[in-house]
């Protein structure tokens, strides 16, 4: 089982010599991955529900800086060479799908094949509202959206039609390094989601999750995996635990949880950031220098 980290591009974690001392400290000691997620609106007094806390409140203050995600990676994939990366998550249905086709592509391609795109349908109206995007039907969105990105990848010319984008005979490259696919990886802890993402994804990012919750998460995954005749053994797993500890690792990896993701934020100088890196790879990867 691999263990990634999650800890860029939001407070310190956004400030350029941050990335840089956490990214390569993460790929010194063993690290397989760095996820970074994406809120482009916050708002002070929301009234939407945080769907990841008890309480219901996103813990990230509404003036914290954070950073878009596939520009935070393509910085930490500048100063890497083997870690990978991903999205933990990026709202697709927020987007143009075209456009995130092309920046997707370009970040695997300037990372040599590194990259994968976790996505989500998102939970707060007030930034879709923002964004001037219809919150209801946001799952449907998300999934054509998805659809018609894999055309562009994979097809040049491509064209597609559906109920919320279109396009006839257009290029856009580059293309994933991977043969026209990139691994797609969809977020959500919901039964909704969880059936989504076996149904067409690559993979599920189970997000703040009480270890006790996942054998039946695990178990909602599987049986609509089979349900479509897809075997749960060729799809990604990764999980970040909200009660989290490295006694929970054997557990985890019996079940067929693929990556742990270690969810923290870095302290605010580089030489901290990269001994902090060094004692969470201690902890959670056995690492030694």
């Amino acid at each position: 089982m691999r263990v990634g980290l999650h800890a860029l591009g939001i407070g310190d974690g956004a400030r350029p010599e941050i990335i840089a001392a956490v990214a390569t400290a993460a790929e010194t000691h063993g690290f397989a991955r760095l996820w970074c997620g994406e809120h482009v609106v916050l708002v002070d007094a929301p009234v939407s529900r945080y769907p990841y806390r008890a309480d219901g409140r996103i813990a990230v203050p509404a003036d914290a800086d954070w950073l878009d995600p596939l520009l935070a990676l393509s910085y930490a994939a500048a100063v890497t060479h083997r870690i990978d990366l991903a999205t933990g998550v990026l709202l697709l249905p927020e987007h143009n799908p075209v456009v995130v086709a092309k920046q997707a592509a370009t970040l695997d391609v300037l990372s040599a094949g590194r990259f994968s795109l976790g996505v989500g349908v998102g939970w707060s109206a007030e930034e879709f509202a923002a964004l001037g995007v219809p919150f209801a039907g946001r799952g449907r969105r998300a999934e054509e959206y998805l659809a018609a990105m894999r055309v562009l990848w994979a097809e040049d010319p491509a064209s597609f039609a559906g109920e919320f984008t279109r396009f006839d005979a257009i290029r856009v490259n580059p293309k994933p390094v991977r043969g026209g696919r990139l691994p797609v990886l969809l977020g959500g802890n919901s039964d909704a989601a969880l059936r989504r993402a076996a149904r067409i994804a690559d993979g599920w990012y189970g997000f703040n999750i009480p270890a006790r919750d996942v054998p039946s998460r695990l178990a909602v995954l599987a049986d609509e995996r089979a349900r479509h005749g897809r075997a749960l053994d060729e799809f990604t797993v990764a999980v970040a635990l909200s009660d989290g500890t490295p006694e929970h690792l054997p557990d985890l990896a019996a079940a067929g949880i693929s990556e742990l993701v270690v969810v923290d934020a870095p302290p605010p100088a580089p030489d901290a950031a990269a001994a902090w890196v060094a004692e969470l790879a201690r902890t959670w990867i056995g690492h030694r220098d």
